[in-house]
């Protein structure tokens, strides 16, 4: 399955266009991360732990992605745009979501 955030892949034409797909992957951020966070906040520098969280719930997002696009008969997502937001009550929760185009190549 190819994924790609561009609406047309070089040298290979679309044959078939099966619709919009879409996945969203809602992901706890634990207390320890929010205290790390906070600390990295005060000094500076990188949240690793946060950015290893965000990359899982990508990751996640976009092979739900493929899975809903493979079940049209799709062996490629074009035009793919993620989104990234904080949700609940504290915003504690950290949401992605991908969507795009299902196409035959």
């Amino acid at each position: 399955m190819l994924l790609t955030t561009t609406p047309i892949i070089e040298g290979s034409p679309v044959k078939k266009y099966l619709g919009v797909v879409a996945s969203e992957t809602i992901i706890g951020a634990n207390a320890v991360r929010d205290f790390m966070a906070g600390v990295r906040d005060f000094f500076g520098g990188r949240s690793n732990s946060y950015e290893k969280v965000l990359r899982e719930a990508k990751n996640t997002a976009l092979a739900e992605l493929s899975e809903r696009a493979q079940e049209l008969g799709a062996n490629a997502v074009i035009g793919i745009d993620l989104d990234y937001e904080t949700v609940g009550s504290s915003g504690s929760m950290l949401m992605v979501t991908a969507s795009g185009t299902a196409v035959v190549i």
